[in-house]
């Protein structure tokens, strides 16, 4: 029987002065400042913030969307399965949870409380197995918190959300399904 080894590796690692100074300044007290890790020109330009704006807090939401079969809209015999609404967790980059989202109305809640809806300006195919990319103008928030000045929340990094492909037929209308799904919901500030 083989034993498996540890690669060892023969070059010392060198560290640049820009990670040092990241590393020194990462353990010093006091929140650091948040830079999204996605790239606004990376992303489709129907969902990029605008100009003036920051990142002020990124979140992963991960929960479940609830599907319902209905007749289709302008379709007399048809049904599709229509949105219904969101049920996640938001938790900060450390898996802790900061907030939860649900509706409708779309809502974006703090854990102190504070809270926001918004209206869709836009979204973006993502890929066919996920929901879509979004942008979303935000309603000033109610109650004092994290939510406070909040201007635009994005939606990116996307996971599952799709509707149900089970059929939906006149004979399942009315019935329910719920989707898991996973997405990064990112939430900005006027500079």
């Amino acid at each position: 029987m083989s034993s498996i080894r540890a690669p060892r590796f023969s070059r010392a690692l060198t560290l640049s002065p820009a990670v040092v100074l990241l590393a020194a300044c990462s353990s010093m007290s006091g929140p650091a400042p948040t830079a999204s890790k996605f790239s606004q020109t990376d992303l489709p330009a129907p969902i990029q913030v605008p100009a003036g704006n920051r990142v002020a807090m990124e979140t992963v939401g991960t929960g479940d969307i609830t599907y319902e079969c209905r007749d289709k809209a302008n379709a007399p015999g048809q049904t599709e399965w229509v949105f219904v609404g969101p049920d996640a967790r938001l938790l900060d980059r450390s898996g802790k949870q900061v907030g939860k989202y649900y509706g409708p109305p779309a809502t974006w809640e703090a854990a102190d409380g504070s809270k926001i809806t918004g209206t869709q300006l836009a979204v973006a195919p993502a890929s066919p197995t996920s929901l879509p990319y979004q942008l979303v103008k935000a309603n000033p928030a109610v109650g004092s918190g994290a939510m406070s000045g909040v201007t635009y929340i994005q939606r990116v990094a996307l996971q599952g959300g799709i509707a149900p492909a089970s059929p939906c037929t006149a004979e399942t209308k009315g019935k329910k399904q719920i989707v898991k799904y996973q997405a990064d919901y990112i939430f900005w500030t006027a500079s």
